[in-house]
């Protein structure tokens, strides 16, 4: 089943802006996904079992950095196009 997952990340620190581009290198660097970005969000397509273990592993890391916050809405349908 394809889904779609619309993610918002909000690191809750004065210099946000690298731990959001950590994050989003992370994604795109998983395999059998896609990635797009805009100014509010991230969107990840994909398969169910790979989007989601990608976004569970990236997630996982970004919470290295304390105080973070993530906020997501997943779709059972490809939204990509």
């Amino acid at each position: 089943m394809k889904i779609s997952i619309d993610i918002s990340y909000y690191p809750l620190n004065q210099s946000f802006r690298e731990p959001i581009k950590a994050f989003i290198a992370d994604l795109q660097s998983k395999e059998n996904i896609s990635v797009r970005t805009n100014s509010m969000s991230t969107q990840v397509f994909g398969e169910f079992d790979d989007a989601m273990k990608a976004v569970n592993e990236c997630i996982k890391n970004a919470f290295e950095l304390p105080e973070s916050q993530f906020v997501l809405k997943v779709i059972n349908m490809d939204r990509e196009k």
